[in-house]
């Protein structure tokens, strides 16, 4: 009898065990596909009357996602966001399976909603050929690529400085190499001397916050974490590349001595095939100077 009572009890446990495992697994295949868009208030007293209001719709990590054919969904969401400019924050393809014609598609139809601004992330350093393949396609779509440049955005009399960095391992293939240095050196050599002009920064690493506020930046927008890939409830992202376990700057807004950081939770999976509790996004950053 007692023997029998074990079983059962062990049968229910495993029943549950499953089940729940399950769930998860349905949850994350769920999540994959349930595209969000987040809208951010970023607030700078150094913004100019004119960019009041400005919209930077923000994409990072596609790594090769497609939401509807031809990015249809994703597309959309752009185009109803009305943004004035697109921000795309590198790692548009993957390096384990480099598609560079889905990312061309995708900026060609982007580019004709908003201007698109693009920097590289560490998956395209990894891909040197496909990348080529890329910054032509990109030419030809007429998107503004930034690599260790800047360029000024004009409305009215006033104007904004957008800077886009290449990502470290584009000098060094190394989970050992100083980055900071890197990105520091490149921004020391191009980011404006007049300390009152709005700067905003595109950059894939998110974990280089002290580096972009040492240099005066007034808004960073990142990527690369992927929200931390598995979010758990009142304790957020599990796991980013270069944070390890439990990033710092993970999602969302991050606000410290006055600048701001954005970080994309991204688009697309690299290595891992799924998120749990973490849908991809669209991020639009409106700006503000109150």
């Amino acid at each position: 009898m007692k023997r029998k009572k074990l079983m059962k009890t062990f049968v229910i446990i495993l029943c549950v065990f499953f089940g729940l495992c399950a769930a998860t697994l349905i949850s994350g295949f769920i999540c994959n596909k349930n595209l969000k868009l987040h809208e951010i208030k970023v607030t700078s007293t150094d913004l100019p009357q004119s960019f009041e209001g400005f919209r930077v719709a923000h994409i990072s990590d596609l790594h090769n996602a497609e939401f509807g054919k031809d990015n249809k969904r994703l597309l959309k969401m752009l185009e109803e966001a009305e943004p004035d400019i697109i921000a795309i924050t590198g790692d548009i393809v993957d390096c384990h399976r480099t598609d560079t014609e889905i990312a061309i598609s995708f900026v060609k139809k982007a580019s004709e909603i908003a201007p698109c601004y693009y920097v590289a992330g560490n998956h395209e350093a990894r891909v040197p050929e496909a990348f080529e393949t890329l910054l032509a396609g990109f030419e030809k779509a007429g998107v503004t690529v930034l690599r260790n440049e800047t360029a000024t955005i004009a409305k009215g009399e006033d104007s904004i400085t957008l800077i886009g960095i290449d990502d470290p391992d584009f000098t060094v293939m190394s989970y050992s190499y100083d980055q900071s240095g890197i990105v520091d050196n490149a921004l020391k050599s191009i980011t404006p001397e007049n300390e009152k002009v709005f700067t905003l920064l595109l950059s894939h690493r998110p974990e280089l916050f002290e580096v972009y506020k040492a240099n005066n930046i007034d808004l960073t927008l990142s990527g690369h974490a992927h929200g931390g890939q598995f979010r758990l409830p009142f304790v957020g992202g599990l796991y980013a590349p270069h944070q390890w376990l439990f990033p710092e700057y993970d999602s969302g807004l991050y606000t410290e001595e006055g600048k701001n950081l954005i970080v994309s939770r991204g688009i697309g999976n690299s290595l891992f095939p799924f998120r749990l509790f973490n849908p991809p996004e669209v991020i639009v950053a409106e700006l503000s100077s109150q």
